[in-house]
């Protein structure tokens, strides 16, 4: 909408203030003074002209840009939101003009408990989080780059990050050099972990000079080990596994490792290697909430992202055994249909005696797919729901936890 006041054109998305009482007639330089709402928060080094502003309890960063990129930044946040993507939230922005001439505004959320990383490291010291800001960073850009985004400037002054039950959770916090892409080639992967090393070592460096200490051989090679550490973990979500027609317990297996490492499975892909023998699984990767929208979307269960993440796994590797068999496409509607009839009622009506009164009966059902994947790994072979169930029920106890 075009108005007055110094804005040309402003966009805000609804559920946030309109913004329109702020001096957009100024260059953000001079907001001090003439702007009550400005406050300040823990705040990392930025590029551009940086300003945070409180409406009521919420907080908004403001971020002054060369015209045009503004609105380009604020189209990659909402892409990186609708992607389910670690990134803090777009909330508007604006073209204003003002007595420097033109420039364009972002407005986003202030990313509630973050800090960035001088903060951190000047409170703690850098080998404090040295490990889990090598694993944050990487796990980072692999969800990025999973999702085709290219970030194009990754270092420790774009992201922020939360300490979340002693470890941390990075966000990306600038958007301005990326491109988002069906699939990245490796040759951008590859670009954006030489940008990555480089600015993480020079982002370290600035902190130890910041503090007035010597960096260590250790710290030296924190941008190097994070790009390690981004290889392992790439490996792990795309490499593909050979397995034998009767090894269907390893599917579990594998999406049970990648869970593990916090990433979720969308589809899992059986294809024959030559060998009548042997198949060749692929696993895809997708965002954490992708599990509980699909279950519930296909069953009507409505579970928590442990207990979805679970039961979607197991209804991928239902859908991957059918197609094999059946030789043809199995819809996942189809799958979760003869999972839930065949699979989740039946086994939820044998564990009842376990759920109690009030108690949760998909946590119980998960209960005993852990269990089933620990008989089988045992096993070497898939034991059966039957096989499980009766296991259980002889062990578990209302209000215990699983014996074995």
């Amino acid at each position: 909408m075009a108005v007055s006041n110094g804005i040309i054109a402003i966009q805000v998305r609804p559920g946030d203030p309109d913004f329109l009482d702020l001096p957009w007639n100024l260059p953000l330089v001079r907001w001090p003074g003439p702007c009550s709402r400005i406050v300040e928060v823990q705040r990392g080094v930025s590029r551009h002209e940086v300003l945070f502003v409180q409406y009521q309890r919420a907080v908004y960063a403001v971020k002054e840009l060369p015209p045009e990129l503004g609105e380009r930044e604020y189209g990659a946040l909402r892409w990186l939101e609708d992607h389910g993507l670690p990134a803090v939230v777009a909330a508007g922005h604006a073209r204003v003009r003002t007595d420097e001439g033109e420039a364009s505004i972002l407005l986003t959320r202030f990313l509630d408990g973050s800090l960035p990383y001088r903060t951190l490291f000047e409170q703690a010291g850098l080998e404090t989080y040295r490990k889990r800001l090598i694993d944050a960073m990487a796990g980072l850009l692999v969800r990025l780059h999973v999702g085709g985004f290219y970030w194009g400037d990754c270092s420790l002054s774009n992201t922020l990050f939360r300490r979340d039950a002693g470890e941390l959770q990075a966000y990306l916090v600038d958007a301005e050099t990326s491109e988002m892409h069906e699939r990245l080639s490796d040759g951008q992967r590859r670009h954006d972990m030489n940008i990555l090393e480089e600015n993480v070592t020079g982002d370290i460096a600035d902190v130890a000079a910041m503090l007035g200490v010597t960096l260590p051989e250790e710290l030296e090679r924190t941008g190097a080990d994070v790009r390690s550490r981004y290889e392992c973990l790439w490996s792990e979500i795309t490499r593909e596994e050979n397995l034998a027609a009767s090894e269907n317990w390893k599917i579990h297996e594998r999406i049970r490792a990648l869970n593990d490492l916090g990433f979720t499975v969308g589809e899992v892909e059986l294809q024959a290697t030559g060998d009548g023998s042997r198949l060749r699984m692929r696993t895809i990767v997708t965002d954490r909430d992708y599990h509980r929208h699909l279950l519930h979307a296909h069953t009507g269960l409505v579970a928590e992202d442990r207990q979805a993440a679970l039961m979607v796994g197991e209804i991928q590797e239902l859908r991957a055994t059918l197609e094999r068999a059946e030789n043809r496409s199995v819809p996942l509607s189809i799958a979760a249909y003869r999972w839930l009839t065949e699979r989740y009622q039946v086994a939820a009506g044998r564990l009842a005696p376990l759920v109690g009164p009030g108690g949760d009966a998909a946590e119980v059902y998960c209960q005993m797919l852990e269990h089933k994947w620990y008989l089988s790994e045992r096993a070497k072979r898939d034991v059966g729901h039957e096989r499980a169930i009766e296991d259980l029920v002889k062990r578990l106890r209302p209000g215990q936890g699983t014996g074995r």
